[in-house]
């Protein structure tokens, strides 16, 4: 990778961190994990999101779900997002950054995650968790002892590396985070010689800095425009083939509503599986089982279009299944976007102004409605991104709105070009009457 390019994305992985340094007010500690295998995609949170413990669970779990792992967690003292701010060296500074090595093996790693903001509930809990899930206790590794160190891949193993934080006795804070970096880069020096496939985490034992909480009024104070404000933003469902992701959709609301029990029910707030979804170059399906017994089935496919000359997909039918009735939605021309784009519609129903129209003019089955609140998907060109790509809306440009805003400014233009022309045509007479001198003497004939 040129060298301009790694400026930029150690800038970036920096400025991430500076991005959550000012978000939140409770005791937390980053974490990076990165892997020389591979990763489950992980959701960029939003500005301010903590990470809770049982997301992390539900992350480590599907990250060492199957086979063996050796697992090296870099343990420091403490640890805090604004030392990476700090000694990161922000503005792509290389030789000012403390984490050298880091960076590096974020670079070069198959897939790396970074949790800027991790609920911070005791000291031990990342390696307590880690323990249950390799089922192998910890072996502390320092720089004497790894030379030394044979590794056995064929079962589970848990290298930890404890790492000090800078206290009184030390020159100054850099030096301590880079003398840690050199010990991060030994190690990882050791397992690419020994060929030894592992995943690495670095977090730390507790913050070095934590903020106080300010204590607000019970009462609210002056004005306020956001009247409430959500503190996360659930992740998109994600279909993944080979630990890459192939599907992604994201909605605020699911709603359904079957003649069976005539009331609106709404799937947002239980956590389907993909079982039986499916993708490749020019069909995707995305199957979301639900608990409650629904299931719904994105149809979507790619086409060639000479006239355009690129790649479109089209959202080609959505079906509803509900003990074992199922309706099927066909989807309107509205319903498409660009290959290497995402979809989105702030509303999706098939009622009142319907994108999506009932297959069936069975009168059981016409009663079935659908209505998708903030909804975007994307079926094609994710390229192992964890995040949708640039989004194709499906209100149009020009909206009525924007149309009456512009036929006032039309007349509005027209008056003042009228009343400039008058203006324009306004002339003089050619001689005037001077009341000091000879009257004007018109002559008459007749």
């Amino acid at each position: 990778m040129a060298g301009p390019r790694r400026e930029r994305l150690v800038a970036f992985i920096w400025g991430f961190f500076a991005l959550f340094a000012t978000g939140s007010s409770t005791a937390q500690v980053p974490l990076i994990i990165w892997s020389s295998d591979g990763l489950p995609p992980l959701a960029s949170p939003a500005a301010g999101h903590i990470i809770s413990n049982d997301q992390l669970t539900s992350y480590l779990t599907s990250a060492f779900s199957s086979g063996s792992r050796t697992v090296l967690l870099f343990l420091q003292d403490k640890l805090s997002k604004e030392d990476f701010t700090v000694f990161g060296g922000v503005f792509g500074n290389k030789q000012d950054s403390a984490f050298q090595n880091l960076e590096a093996a974020l670079q070069s790693s198959y897939s790396s995650a970074t949790l800027p903001a991790l609920e911070w509930s005791g000291s031990s809990s990342i390696l307590t968790l880690l323990q249950d899930k390799l089922g192998v206790s910890p072996l502390l590794v320092d720089a004497d002892t790894l030379s030394h160190l044979s590794i056995n891949t064929s079962v589970s193993n848990l290298l930890l590396i404890n790492l000090p934080y800078c206290t009184g006795l030390h020159k100054s804070c850099k030096e301590v985070l880079h003398g840690n970096d050199e010990i991060i880069g030994e190690v990882l020096n050791f397992m690419k010689t020994k060929n030894v496939p592992y995943t690495a985490i670095y977090t730390g034992l507790q913050p070095s800095r934590v903020v106080s909480e300010i204590s607000m009024p019970s009462q609210p104070v002056g004005r306020s425009l956001l009247q409430s404000v959500e503190t996360g933003v659930k992740p998109p469902i994600m279909f993944n083939v080979s630990g890459s992701p192939c599907i992604m959709l994201w909605a605020q609301n699911i709603s359904v509503k079957v003649s069976n029990t005539g009331q609106w029910i709404n799937l947002a707030t239980q956590t389907p599986s993909t079982t039986g979804s499916r993708c490749d170059n020019t069909n995707a399906v995305l199957v979301l089982n639900y608990n409650s017994q629904y299931t719904l089935s994105f149809m979507m496919s790619r086409r060639f279009y000479p006239v355009s000359a690129r790649n479109w997909f089209t959202l080609d039918s959505v079906q509803l299944q509900y003990q074992g009735q199922s309706l099927s939605f066909i989807g309107s021309r509205f319903l498409t976007a660009p290959a290497e784009y995402s979809f989105h519609c702030q509303s999706v129903t098939s009622y009142q102004e319907p994108l999506l129209v009932p297959n069936s003019t069975n009168q059981v089955t016409s009663q079935w409605q659908l209505n998708l609140v903030d909804f975007q998907i994307q079926g094609f060109g994710l390229n192992n991104k964890t995040s949708f790509s640039y989004a194709s809306d499906c209100s149009a440009f020009f909206t009525p709105g924007i149309w009456m805003g512009l036929v006032t400014t039309l007349v509005l233009l027209l008056i003042l070009v009228y009343g400039i022309h008058m203006i324009t045509q306004l002339t003089t007479m050619d001689r005037f009457d001077d009341p000091k001198g000879p009257t004007i003497s018109v002559p008459q004939t007749e």
